[in-house]
């Protein structure tokens, strides 16, 4: 008899999930955001993008350090400005 496997709860929740802070029309913030689509093609991770301009204390928080490379999981920063692939790596390195 063979058991039946259901996929693992824990470990769909150990997809890492990461925040990108920024603006709607700024070209850092943008390609951010394509090379962290680029790069799930290789790596297995989730992200939002949050628009600071909907919140007046991201505005405050953030101001013009956009964008900013967040864990969702502990608030740690991982970069801003542009994606530095070796933080984003040090970081995912917690989930494998």
């Amino acid at each position: 008899m063979t058991k039946k496997t259901e996929p693992d709860s824990a470990a769909v929740d150990q997809v890492p999930k990461l925040i990108v802070y920024g603006r709607e029309e700024c070209h850092l913030c943008q390609d951010m955001i394509l090379a962290l689509r680029n790069l799930q093609a290789q790596v297995s991770f989730a992200f939002q993008v949050i628009d600071i301009d909907s919140d007046p204390e991201l505005v405050a928080r953030y101001g013009e350090k956009i964008p900013v490379l967040m864990s969702s999981h502990n608030g740690q920063e991982i970069c801003h400005y542009f994606l530095d692939l070796a933080a984003l790596d040090d970081y995912l390195a917690e989930f494998r």
